[in-house]
């Protein structure tokens, strides 16, 4: 297509780009255009292309293995917060006959997703919804309004600009030793060894396709705790109040808080998964309440347990999962990796520490999956829009590079410390600030508030 000419904010409604088409973009896009009294217009750009069968996939949702599935229930998937059944009532046009309980195949969620912008879709002229399949490489606030550099050579302009990235991606620096989680790496020997370098959701993904594929060979997954993911069971979350939770306390304090609830629980007949998913609506506010030494803390000792706790696997997949490692065909090994190369004969060696006083440990296998998670240094790994966004002083890190600095109502703080009024993150792209802001449930909580926000900053204009 051709270079998108700038594009002059009209008087029926505020126009606003979005950076990224992948689930948040399109949650996003899908609030705002929902919303007729503010007659917001959407700019949708993706560089990897926005328009059929990938439009809301993202890296999540993209894969057609039947044997990768939400972990969460159908139930809790709706785009819409105030519109719970969204999701199941979807379901159920396509003829599907998936309960709202179950955990439904992540492609046909990613169908779903690219069902969402369908109403403002192949509408001409294009007033409200536009996709431009490009790449955004600097972004700029004027003042008045934002210009954005486009791939193709073209500029476009936005009274907002909301950046929904998704997660950071992590360079090889391996030198093409070790594949991505989501790679599709050339065919191996059926019994050929596999390693993988984590042991969380995405380990759980990624030896799900190699079973699946036939795959006999000995997988090891290495991480430093060799912690894996709790699996989903009967759950009734707990009505946990913010006056219940011990606010200004020392981290070690609300820790055992909260173990103290989970014990109390459990002896009264319940579970664990009670307090913590009662404990989910309150996460965020937490997480901003910590000051920096202790959220670090928290990150080196604390995260790894949340998470394997709070970010869980369908009762199916660990079935699996537990299975092969009592046939000792996947094995869990507590290390720390310290690299990988290519040998002449195209294996792979891995090497890894048990720990800090044992000597290295090389591993030779076909090949090495990279599944360490969404912790990654947004610095080290950012790409040319960051990149150009942190050399020009609109936007931060936050202390910790977890991601973009960004304040509690989702506005980029620059380098001065002061949040743009037209630069905004969503998603993972603002996980710095929210911690919990990488699943579905949360990221739709935080598009419907925006969309709330942007529309009564543009009725405060009329």
């Amino acid at each position: 297509m051709n270079a998108p000419q700038p594009l002059t904010p009209a008087p029926n409604g505020p126009h606003i780009a979005i950076i990224g088409a992948g689930a948040s973009g399109v949650i996003m896009a899908a609030h705002l255009l929902s919303n007729t009294r503010a007659g917001f217009r959407v700019s949708l750009i993706e560089a990897q292309g926005n328009s059929g069968r990938k439009l809301g996939r993202g890296v999540a949702y993209s894969t057609e293995s039947p044997d990768h599935v939400l972990n969460t229930r159908a139930s809790n998937m709706s785009a819409f917060p105030d519109d719970p059944s969204h999701f199941q009532r979807w379901l159920d046009m396509q003829g599907l006959q998936e309960k709202d309980t179950q955990f439904v195949r992540r492609s046909t969620y990613g169908a779903y997703l690219g069902r969402l912008l369908q109403p403002w879709l192949g509408i001409e002229p294009a007033e409200r919804l536009r996709l431009i399949p490009q790449e955004v490489l600097a972004l700029d606030d004027l003042g008045g309004n934002v210009v954005l550099t486009l791939s193709g050579g073209g500029q476009l302009l936005a009274d907002y600009a909301i950046l929904a990235t998704g997660h950071v991606i992590a360079r090889d620096s391996a030198g093409g030793a070790i594949a991505g989680a989501w790679d599709v790496p050339a065919p191996i020997a059926a019994d050929a060894p596999v390693v993988i370098i984590g042991s969380g959701l995405s380990m759980v993904d990624n030896v799900l396709t190699l079973l699946a594929s036939g795959h006999r060979g000995q997988i090891i997954s290495l991480s430093r705790r060799g912690l894996l993911p709790r699996g989903h069971g009967p759950v009734d979350p707990a009505q946990v109040a913010a006056a219940d939770i011990p606010w200004g306390q020392p981290l070690s304090q609300v820790l055992r808080w909260l173990r103290e609830r989970i014990a109390a629980r459990v002896a009264a007949g319940g579970t664990w998964r009670d307090e913590i998913d009662g404990l989910r609506p309150h996460a965020a506010q937490i997480w901003r309440s910590l000051p920096i030494p202790a959220r670090a803390r928290f990150l080196r000792h604390g995260a790894p347990w949340w998470d394997v706790h709070r970010h869980r696997i369908p009762p199916d997949s660990e079935t699996v999962i537990e299975a092969a490692i009592s046939s000792g065909q996947l094995c869990i090994e507590k290390g720390h990796f310290l690299g990988a190369s290519t040998r002449p004969d195209g294996q792979i060696e891995a090497c890894y520490r048990r720990d800090i006083n044992a000597p290295e440990t090389r591993i030779i296998a076909a090949r090495v999956n990279d599944c360490r998670g969404i912790r990654r240094d947004a610095g080290k790994n950012a790409g040319p829009l960051v990149q150009h966004l942190l050399a020009s002083g609109q936007a931060r890190l936050d202390p910790l590079r977890l991601g973009l600095d960004v304040d509690a109502q989702t506005h980029i703080v620059g380098a001065d410390g002061q949040p743009s009024p037209r630069l905004m993150a969503i998603g993972p792209a603002s996980r710095a600030t929210f911690w919990e802001i990488t699943a579905i449930p949360d990221i739709r909580v935080q598009a419907a508030r925006l969309a709330e926000r942007l529309a009564q900053a543009a009725y405060a204009l009329h």
